[in-house]
């Protein structure tokens, strides 16, 4: 979908058939829209808060629709004592998949660990734990989130080696040119485009003009366009 289908879409939500009631509507406040409902749609798909209660990666659906987003890049940080802590999570982070690292030990070859994320409540009885804490035997250990950093957990029984993030990102900001881009406050020299497949664009381009219709106080408008954003997630 280009931007300027996706501009007389949102605009042709919002008005009475062939009334232009509300074609004075700025570009920036239709890329403002637009933008945060596609925050709210990856939220809403991600966490199951949708009409089928389906998150992330649940359906084939699911994966097709936010495959676009994941995102995977190695970690780079510094080796504790106790865990490997990565630098700052990247600008364009949006929520966590998963983390894959290997254990790195002085008797044997570099051995695949299985890592989940745990809570950062939890830390000391993982590793105090006998069946739950990091091992390079079995190849097994666990991750937190804090501070904006990953932290994997070693206990000074090996290194942590080649450790990858995989992440989904924000999705890319729509930019109309001639427009100004809030962001930076000067008038965009480019047409960015929603990177979403067409059938999500338009799940996106409703919650858009629900959005818009709520700030104008516009009833009937918000109603029918918030009905078929969610009706169809």
């Amino acid at each position: 979908m280009n931007n300027i289908q996706l501009q007389i879409k949102i605009k042709e939500r919002l008005n009475k058939l062939a009334s232009m009631d509300y074609d004075n509507i700025e570009c920036w406040q239709i890329a403002e829209a637009f933008n945060k409902a596609q925050i709210s749609f990856v939220r809403r798909q991600v966490h199951g808060v949708n009409q089928t209660k389906e998150g992330d990666e649940s359906t084939k659906v699911l994966i097709d629709d936010l495959q676009c987003l994941l995102t995977e890049q190695p970690l780079t940080g510094t080796q504790d004592t106790v865990y490997f802590q990565s630098s700052d999570l990247p600008a364009n982070y949006l929520f966590y998949k998963g983390v894959t690292a290997n254990a790195d030990t002085d008797c044997c070859p570099d051995r695949r660990l299985i890592i989940y994320l745990a809570p950062v409540a939890d830390v000391s009885n993982l590793l105090m734990d006998p069946l739950r804490n990091p091992s390079a035997e079995w190849g097994e250990t666990f991750c937190t989130l804090s501070d904006n950093k990953v932290r994997i957990y070693h206990n000074g029984k090996f290194n942590v080696v080649q450790p990858k993030l995989t992440y989904y990102r924000n999705p890319i900001s729509v930019e109309f040119n001639g427009c100004v881009n809030l962001a930076t406050g000067q008038v965009s020299t480019v047409d960015v485009q929603c990177e979403f497949k067409d059938d999500v664009a338009e799940l996106i381009v409703d919650e858009a003009a629900s959005i818009l219709a709520g700030d104008m106080e516009s009833v009937l408008q918000y109603q029918r366009t918030q009905a078929s954003s969610i009706q169809n997630n």
